[in-house]
């Protein structure tokens, strides 16, 4: 697990897995439960620190997580501090998007754990996985992820 935090919950598909920081008794606690995602949160977020999302108003916002395949948020005391949400076909592709941890609890291992409960402990663990990113190649190579082969082709957004 990763450093400064321990699982104290089962991870699973349905419920969610509680992480304990090792410096206390304070959880943060991790779920793949869509009613568990705070838009108002998200839009904060996305709209104002995140470069790759400022574009988005709070409709996108809700079409984007209505439309996700999967999302995966992290609670501290009832407040959501870290999301991730996911596209795919179900059965062998998926594309990894938006995800986020508040500064304030950064460096805690949520990111980490964010992306395991995503891609590894849920339905998806044997999909080809995507994702773009600008400063967190180090997070996604620890999951498997590497630069793309000379085969892959993107067409930009027109945003």
């Amino acid at each position: 697990m990763d450093e400064g935090l321990s699982p104290v919950g089962e991870v699973n598909d349905t419920w969610p897995m509680v992480l304990h920081r090792l410096a206390g008794d304070e959880t943060v606690e991790l779920t793949a439960d869509p009613a568990r995602v705070d838009v108002a949160a998200l839009l904060g977020f996305l709209s104002t620190a995140a470069y790759w999302g400022r574009w988005r108003d709070e409709e996108v916002i809700r079409q984007q997580v209505a439309g996700a395949w999967r999302v995966v948020t992290a609670h501290r005391n009832g407040r959501m501090v870290g999301f991730a949400r996911a596209l795919s076909d179900g059965v062998s592709l998926a594309y990894l998007a938006d995800v986020y941890v508040l500064p304030e609890v950064r460096g805690f291992g949520i990111g980490r754990a964010l992306v395991r409960l995503m891609i590894d402990d849920g339905p998806g663990a044997e999909f080809r996985w995507m994702l773009h990113t600008l400063d967190a190649h180090s997070l996604y190579r620890g999951f498997g992820f590497t630069d793309p082969p000379d085969t892959y082709m993107e067409r930009p957004g027109r945003r």
